[in-house]
């Protein structure tokens, strides 16, 4: 069993910048893919970015450029750097880990984007 633990959302304005950290309890970066997605009201979940156990990376169009995963092996932690955020960026963001035979997820947190 993998607990995940988000943190870092919150209230930013439109411009803005946060960084999500999603703590794994033990380590797991070797056997699974990171993924960061989110969900808004009314919406469907949308896949926002990807750190495969080789270390590369993958992002929805439409946060390309703005948004960075990364992760620290040392700390089991997985973060995600969100620059010049929009309004359309909010959501409840969840940290997921998926392996062949496994999945995760944490609990989510808000991110609200607006003045």
């Amino acid at each position: 069993q993998v607990q995940l633990v988000e943190s870092g959302g919150g209230l930013v304005q439109p411009g803005g910048s946060l960084r999500l950290s999603c703590a794994a309890s033990r380590s797991i970066f070797s056997i699974y893919t990171m993924n960061w997605y989110r969900q808004a009201p009314g919406k469907q979940r949308e896949l926002v970015a990807s750190i495969n156990n080789g270390g590369r990376t993958n992002y929805a169009d439409s946060v390309k450029g703005r948004f960075t995963i990364s992760r620290d092996n040392t700390k089991n932690t997985v973060y995600l750097q969100m620059n010049s955020l929009k309004p359309e960026d909010t959501a409840i963001y969840h940290c997921n880990a998926r392996s062949i035979a496994f999945d995760y997820w944490g609990q989510g947190t808000q991110v609200t984007v607006s003045s």
